[in-house]
């Protein structure tokens, strides 16, 4: 009769409720407004285009009614040209909502940019 009891025991213990996640504990998920992969040889060149793209993705995530993040990828070296680039495109009066985050990009990862903001609930 013991063995019933212990394995009830274990049922009810496998059945106990998780914590449930509060608003203020859930990441807000992101709404992702656009997106793009440098070409390398653009990079290496110091295109103007390029940095007119990179211009108007700042202008693009400075347009946004909420807070927007843009996430650069690249390497290390890269990563001041293309920040540069970027910050020339937004209003100085909205540079506080505008937060830019920089990854290192990995040995076979290509560069990119990507504009979200937090969707609203």
């Amino acid at each position: 009769m013991a063995l019933p009891g212990a394995a009830a025991l274990l049922v009810m213990a496998g059945c106990a409720q998780l914590p449930a996640f509060t608003a203020a504990q859930a990441p807000a998920p992101e709404n992702v407004i656009a997106s793009f992969v440098i070409p390398p040889d653009a990079l290496g060149a110091r295109d103007a285009q390029l940095a007119g793209v990179l211009a108007k993705a700042g202008a693009l995530a400075a347009r946004q009614k909420q807070p927007a993040t843009i996430v650069v990828t690249a390497l290390g070296q890269d990563l001041p040209y293309l920040n540069q680039a970027i910050w020339k495109g937004v209003p100085a009066q909205r540079s506080a909502a505008v937060h830019l985050e920089n990854l290192t990009a990995g040995a076979s990862q290509p560069y990119s940019v990507t504009i979200k903001t937090a969707q609203s609930q």
